[in-house]
């Protein structure tokens, strides 16, 4: 009757070895770090770079516990922080000579300390939050009204192109502030420019007023349209953050919204602000030039005249200069799209370019009339500007679809792509707050949140013995493995463990012993009632799996809730509780049942059992329990 099939011991089994295995990397804690990862998208970060690394600490004196080469970053870990810090010295020297012109991004960081064999089966401890773990946190104001200007300076160009293309004379477009102001010298051709704008721009609103002897057409973005223009800055704002921050390698960064124009960004593990600071300042664009191919041009290429007026010296990846013309035809702003492939002809690495119909519209005019010059693309970052490729234009090139190639490898195709889809800012921002949480700040919480969850553990353990004798023991190890499966599930999933996770941990512990409440109350009640203690065992759990399940799937559904419309600390809960109740189920009722299968499954003629005393309505006490 009380007896389990192979299969399900084998299931027990694989779980609580499985469990162990994710469980044990959170014991071994974390150790101080530096981290190498590029700065341009020509720098790589291989193994000539951990050979460098390598010999930078060898003549500093310093030893490194390990160094590794992981997703395209060099991460070093040291046995202490001033270890870390000098380490971190001797680095910067040798792979960033030139400090106002980096290669490379070296930071500080903090990363686990388990064992190789542990992460080679990709073990992993637990993300831990901002607050138990350290770092740095920023808020940033975002700057709306130059988001708006942005837009408007879009609008007046392409405004101006499309009553070019109608035919439509006009006395000049101008922008005052957020307004796009158009004079024409008749109302007629003012009725017609204003049928054309309808037409095409219908986020507009005009008004016109006679100026003297011309006619004024003031256009501005409606209250809708501005709202969405504001939503997109913001939303483009964040991702491209999340591609800056990518760089850190930062486990788990928090960036989110915070009002109508902040956003919040965490970077858990990371010490060093001035590096962060750095990163999300970054920026990557695309400016589309035609080369200077004058006599002076060529002249100034082979360094024997100065750079002729009206022209800029750039270089290419392969250390080549190249004169180009300071005129932009296309920004980073005309393009939609960037992702990395091949050369259909040559099958060499490349990036796809794709330019939104203001951007196709001059690519085809400018390729039209530019055939067998030169046209040079350029990627900007952080100011400097460097020459992807500057190709001869064969034909031209209509359909807004540009491939740039340039004896570039596969991974600098991806990441020149990634830059260019990240693009800058959508709108300026304003760091308005930063704070710096030192990791043993990170500690202690780390260490207040253990002992609530292991004195509450205690607790809990000790009622349950004491009350259920046996049968509380059993529910006491039942609940050390919710909270091992708990543990190991957050591990599996890389979730990030902050201090109201942790309270939600002690949380689940309360609610995860009820079931095991209801299971020995109603065992309890079966004996009451006459029924013999294998009867008894049987019904107890069978009968109060129908209560369990109700109660789990109703707390389930409330933290599901909090889940999907919380933030932030409310999220962090969320995940830990809604995991916790699933994990619950699985021990309180599967295992605990397995427990006592084990123990009195093969007893047959079991006289009483050990879960405290049973009391009878009229009686002393029931002879079928056992007191200890």
């Amino acid at each position: 009757m009380n007896r389990y099939p192979v299969w399900k011991y084998a299931i027990i089994v694989i779980a609580l070895l499985v469990g162990a295995l994710y469980t044990l990397p959170n014991f071994f804690g974390e150790a101080p770090a530096v981290q190498v990862s590029a700065a341009k998208v020509n720098a790589k970060v291989d193994g000539s770079t951990q050979v460098r690394v390598e010999e930078a600490l060898k003549a500093a004196g310093l030893n490194a516990e390990v160094i590794s080469v992981e997703s395209g970053s060099l991460r070093a870990r040291f046995d202490s922080t001033d270890t870390q810090l000098r380490a971190k010295d001797a680095i910067q020297k040798a792979l960033v000579p030139d400090p106002a012109n980096p290669s490379y991004v070296v930071a500080l960081n903090l990363l686990a300390r388990s064992p190789v064999w542990l992460s080679s089966l990709k073990a992993a401890p637990m993300y831990l939050g901002l607050d138990l773990r350290g770092g740095v946190h920023f808020m940033l104001q975002v700057d709306m009204p130059a988001a708006l200007t942005k837009k408007v300076e879009s609008l007046a160009g392409d405004i101006r192109t499309a009553l070019r293309e109608k035919n439509v004379r006009h006395g000049g477009i101008n922008r005052n502030g957020q307004t796009i102001e158009l004079r024409f010298r008749d109302l007629a051709t003012l009725e017609v420019a204003k049928r054309v704008m309808l037409e095409q721009f219908t986020d507009l609103q005009m008004e016109d007023a006679p100026e003297g002897s011309d006619f004024k057409l003031s256009a501005t973005i409606k209250p809708v349209a501005a709202r969405t223009v504001q939503d997109q800055a913001l939303k483009q704002n964040i991702t491209t953050l999340h591609n800056r921050i990518n760089e850190l390698g930062v486990a788990e960064p928090v960036i989110q919204q915070q009002g109508l124009d902040r956003i919040v960004v965490q970077l858990p593990g990371v010490q060093d602000t001035a590096k962060a600071k750095d990163i999300l300042g970054r920026t990557a664009t695309l400016e589309v030039r035609m080369v200077d191919e004058s006599g002076e041009a060529r002249a100034a290429e082979s360094g024997t005249g100065p750079v002729p007026f009206g022209s800029e010296r750039f270089l290419e990846r392969s250390g080549q200069p190249v004169i180009v013309k300071k005129q932009v035809i296309l920004t980073g702003e005309n393009l939609t799209d960037a992702q990395p492939g091949f050369d259909n002809q040559t099958q060499e690495a490349a990036v796809h370019l794709t330019l939104d119909a203001k951007g196709a519209r001059i690519f085809k005019d400018v390729t039209r009339e530019s055939i067998g010059k030169r046209m040079a693309i350029i990627l900007f970052e952080k100011g400097k500007g460097e020459v992807v490729t500057a190709p001869v234009i064969r034909s031209e090139i209509a359909g807004g679809r540009v491939q740039i190639s340039g004896r570039m490898s596969t991974m600098e195709a991806n990441d020149t792509a990634l830059l260019l889809r990240a693009g800058s800012l959508a709108a300026p921002m304003e760091i308005i707050e930063e704070r710096t949480i030192g990791p043993s700040l990170g500690a202690e919480n780390i260490a207040k949140g253990f002992a609530s969850v292991s004195w509450g553990f205690a607790g809990v353990a000790v009622f349950m013995c004491t009350y259920y004798l046996l049968f509380g023991v059993f529910s006491s190890v039942a609940l050390g493995v919710n909270l091992l499966l708990l543990v190991a599930v957050l591990s599996m999933l890389q979730a990030t463990l902050t201090l109201p996770g942790m309270a939600a941990m002690a949380l689940v512990l309360g609610m995860a012993i009820d079931a095991n409440v209801l299971i020995n109350e109603r065992v309890r009640e079966e004996l009451r009632n006459g029924a013999s203690p294998q009867a008894a065992i049987h019904a107890g759990y069978d009968r109060a799996w129908a209560t369990i399940l109700d109660s789990n799937v109703t707390t389930l559904i409330a933290g599901l809730a909090l889940l999907a419309f919380g933030s932030g600390p409310v999220r962090g809960f969320a995940v830990v509780h809604c995991l916790g109740i699933l994990t619950s189920m699985f021990s309180g009722v599967f295992f605990s049942r397995g427990l006592v299968n084990i123990w009195y499954g093969r007893q047959k003629k079991l006289k009483a059992v050990s879960i405290g005393t049973v009391w009878r309505p009229g009686a002393e006490v029931s002879p079928q329990s056992e007191q200890g």
